[in-house]
Order: structure tokens, then C-alpha cells, then sequence
């Protein structure tokens, strides 16, 4: 498996993925992705500026997609709490990771992580942030897991409230 840019021919089978997960998040009565975000202009935006991602396998099946970015996030400006590195300081970002259905728990998410911890260290960027749901405890284990650190709330610019989170690359 590897993990490389997306293609707007990848758009349909990106946004299955992001709807399965859609669908998940619903049955765990988890309201996040639930108000029409994220949707196929949000991911085509993402390929415009380079920064969705999916892991493909050997038979060229996408098998999950991330949007990555070394770019400000606006959001993560106002925190109700501390970011580990300071804010004026490059970072990068996540959002929208979400697997396809049948390859939930094989590691992909992980796998994702540690791609983009490496990109990270290959441009000296120091930090990786991320935000989630406060109800979606499977991402938050994740990123525990991962040794990323609660930082605080942050509000999204529709402000829905989400717990921020920060690991130190090195």
C-alpha cells in the first residue's frame, strides 16, 4: 500500500468513503459530519491545493483518504487552553481522515499519521495538530496512542466546539 496526492478522478470514491463515515459517525450517535460537511467541493479544493491525500493498495483501490496541509489553520488561532508549539510557528494539519468500510482497523489511519509525521520531518516542521468531536472517542484513542496531547477547545468557523490536540514531531 502507499499513500500519494489525490486526482479529481479520485473525487466519486473519496466522497463514498467520507459518506460511509458519515453513516458510522451517525450510528454512534456521534453528530460530526452530519450537516452536509465534508462534501465533494470541500475535497476538490483540498486536490486543488495539493493537500488530499488517499492510501491506495495493490489492486489501485483507495482505501482511505486524508486532507494534510503545512498551512494555517484560521480555526486554531483562538484556543481555549494551549498549543504545545507556538502558533506563529509552521505546522501541519488534519482533516477529513476517513477509511473505507471494509478496511477499518487495519492500521490505515496510523499508517496515514506516520506518512505525514514523515513529510513533516523531511521540511523541519515541528508539530502536527489535529481537531475531532468531542463525542468521537475512537479518534481521540487514536491520537493518544499516537502520543498527541489535549491541547483545548477550539470552535470550528461554523462553531461547532472540537477538542484540539498537538504532537511534537521529532
Amino acid at each position: 500500500m502507499k499513500i500519494k496526492l489525490s486526482t479529481f478522478d479520485d473525487v466519486p470514491r473519496i466522497m463514498e468513503i467520507i459518506n460511509d463515515a458519515k453513516v458510522y459517525l451517525a450510528s454512534q450517535n456521534i453528530d460530526q459530519w452530519q450537516n452536509g460537511y465534508p462534501n465533494a467541493r470541500q475535497v476538490e479544493n483540498d486536490i486543488k491545493n495539493g493537500e488530499s491525500y488517499v492510501v491506495i493498495n495493490d489492486e489501485n483501490t483507495i482505501m482511505a483518504t486524508s486532507m494534510f496541509t503545512t498551512n494555517k489553520e484560521p480555526t486554531y488561532k483562538v484556543i481555549d487552553g494551549n498549543w504545545l508549539i507556538n502558533e506563529d510557528k509552521k505546522y501541519g494539519v488534519i482533516h477529513r481522515m476517513a477509511i473505507k468500510k471494509e478496511f477499518r482497523k487495519f492500521g490505515l489511519a496510523t499508517f496515514m499519521f506516520y506518512q505525514f509525521h514523515l513529510q513533516l520531518l523531511e521540511n523541519n516542521v515541528k508539530s502536527l495538530k489535529i481537531d475531532t468531536h468531542e463525542e468521537n472517542i475512537g479518534m481521540q484513542s487514536l491520537i493518544k496512542k499516537l502520543g498527541y496531547k489535549y491541547c483545548g477547545v477550539i470552535y470550528t468557523n461554523y462553531n461547532a466546539k472540537r477538542l484540539a490536540f498537538e504532537k511534537v514531531i521529532s
